[in-house]
């Protein structure tokens, strides 16, 4: 089987390696279609930012969206069959053993490959609304457009969210427009908190979702959330930047503005907790996203700008790495592979 391993900061390379033993009992074999590409965590492993804590070292599998079909059942698999199209967080590789009760999803027939591969990420973008207990009719700004940015724009519309997309390039925002935003603003806008001001009704808005990894994307979003409002940060804020200059919880923008923020990490917040019930998280989400696919109400092959052959996979890296504006959603092909 084929497998993209990075080595190393810029050392990524498609390798030969055996194919998975299996499956065994309670396992499924999955061929890969096509994989995703999550532009901005990819690329700050591709770069050499520092470690993520749990994260492994060099060398290491890269990528967590991965569609293909199942072509071989282990005993004891009840809710798959042989022909299932089925969407993962699995890397960049050929073929994949993986348990049948994992972070596994079946994908309705009428969802195109390339909205289900994003099926994972688009659940993330869900989960940010969840974790800051976000409420139908509430005011919500998306700082940071990359492609997670993008998917809690399209997804928020459709759990009943007035969002607002801030970004720092008319053409991410012109995209966000594109799929469910209200408005859009420019982080670099003079007038931005007094626009956002306007939108909400209030001095703020509700909760923002900050998706963007530099300190400054965090200082905007410190001065668009009202007092009293919530932060959901799935960013790794300061990843690759320099020593901060300046307080991240300075006592005007934070404590005096009674600001909650939340880590969308781990399970759901919950304004009704039972004991002995688990609370959801991803997984449950993405059935939920796959729903919103095979309804034709969310669509993130819309914004699909690149497809490459898994062969290619490094160009794509780089131009990842020079921050192109105009490469959002990618797509790598394995059939064939």
């Amino acid at each position: 089987m084929k497998i993209a391993i990075l080595h190393g900061p810029r050392d990524l390379r498609i390798e030969d390696h055996p194919d998975p033993p299996g499956p065994g009992p309670g396992e499924v074999r999955v061929r890969t279609r096509i994989t995703g590409f999550k532009i901005g965590t990819d690329r700050g492993n591709y770069e050499g930012a520092e470690d993520v804590p749990g994260a492994p070292h060099y060398p290491r599998w890269v990528g967590d969206s991965n569609l293909g079909v199942i072509d071989a059942l282990g005993d004891d698999v009840a809710h798959f069959r042989i022909g299932d199209r089925v969407v993962s967080r699995h890397h960049h590789q050929s073929v994949c053993v993986l348990p049948a009760t994992s972070a596994l999803a079946k994908v309705p027939d009428s969802v195109h490959d390339e909205d289900a591969v994003f099926a994972y990420l688009y659940s993330l973008s869900a989960y940010c609304f969840h974790k800051a207990l976000f409420r139908p009719g509430e005011s919500v700004a998306i700082v940071g457009l990359g492609t997670l940015g993008l998917g809690a724009v399209a997804v928020g519309p459709l759990l009943g969210a007035r969002t607002i997309a801030v970004g720092n390039d008319d053409g991410r925002i012109a995209m966000a427009v594109q799929m469910g935003a209200h408005f859009g603003v420019r982080s670099d806008d003079p007038e931005s908190r007094a626009k956002v001001k306007a939108f909400s009704g209030q001095d703020g808005v509700d909760l923002v979702i900050l998706t963007a990894n530099p300190w400054p994307a965090y200082e905007t979003a410190l001065e668009l959330v009202r007092e009293n409002g919530r932060m959901a940060i799935v960013s790794l804020l300061g990843r690759g930047e320099e020593a901060l200059d300046f307080n991240p919880l300075s006592m005007d923008r934070f404590f005096i503005k009674g600001i909650s923020l939340y880590a969308a990490s781990g399970l759901d917040a919950d304004f009704f907790p039972v004991s002995g019930v688990s609370q959801q998280g991803r997984h449950g989400h993405c059935h939920h996203v796959l729903a919103l696919m095979a309804e034709g109400r969310l669509e993130p092959k819309r914004l699909v700008t690149h497809r490459f052959p898994f062969t290619q996979m490094v160009e794509a890296y780089e131009m990842a790495l020079r921050r192109e504006k105009g490469m959002m959603n990618v797509v790598f092909d394995w059939r064939g592979a």
